[in-house]
């Protein structure tokens, strides 16, 4: 039989011992969820949290033994995992790929904080599909009311689905299951690529987030102000 072959770098020969059990859910995780998203298991018995385990490395571009960085250090320094099992959705910045969604698991023996399991979504092109979707509808509706304007509001939910998979990394989540936070930021996102100008779009969304129609106005009135 053949040895096992060794990581690229020294880090995950020299990772603690505690942290085995979550290796095998790196790689895992990185071929169920796919190549738009990142997994990276954090020693954070090193001295730099480095990275230990790594699949998809390139929707942020880091690699093996790098430094825990951004946000999920300052959730080390400020001791949210004191209080918190995991933090999800929230905004990760990448070299690569620009602005991310994020998710991390705080890993503990006791009272220890030992390791930190991340993952990292590439949004980007499920946006773009969401304004190529809009600028298509756009196109159609061109020549004016009637057949064009169908189109447009036909192509209303499956906008506001897009945006929905674009701020929450997953397809056919209930609404219920929506933060406050998430919801706004749907909105936003909706707002930022004109969706809001057609007809019924405040209905649609109020309907698609489980919310009344006066909080989407009034998350809208946020943004404006």
């Amino acid at each position: 039989m053949r040895p096992p072959r060794k990581a690229a770098s020294g880090a995950v020969k020299h990772m603690d011992k505690r942290l085995e059990p979550y290796r095998a859910l790196v790689p895992f995780l990185g071929q169920a969820l796919g190549p738009d998203y990142e997994v990276a298991l954090h020693d954070l018995t090193s001295e730099t949290g480095a990275v230990a385990a790594l699949a998809n490395g390139g929707v942020t571009g880091q690699s093996l033994g790098a430094p825990l960085c951004g946000m999920a250090r300052r959730f080390v320094q400020d001791g949210l995992w004191r209080t918190r099992e995991f933090v999800t959705g929230y905004q990760a910045e990448s070299a690569a790929k620009g602005r991310l969604r994020a998710s991390a698991l705080f890993i503990r023996d006791g009272e220890a904080l030992i390791g930190m399991l991340c993952i990292y979504f590439d949004a980007a092109k499920y946006s773009r599909m969401a304004r190529e979707l809009l600028a298509l509808c756009g196109l159609h509706g061109e020549g004016g009311r009637g057949t064009g304007a169908e189109a447009l509001t036909a192509a209303l939910p499956n906008a506001v689905r897009t945006a929905v998979e674009e701020v929450t990394g997953r397809a056919g989540l209930p609404s219920e299951r929506l933060t406050m936070e998430e919801k706004i930021r749907i909105v936003e996102n909706l707002h930022r690529a004109g969706l809001f100008s057609m007809k019924g779009a405040v209905s649609e969304v109020a309907a698609q987030l489980g919310a009344s129609e006066a909080t989407v106005y009034r998350y809208l009135s946020k943004l404006k102000g």
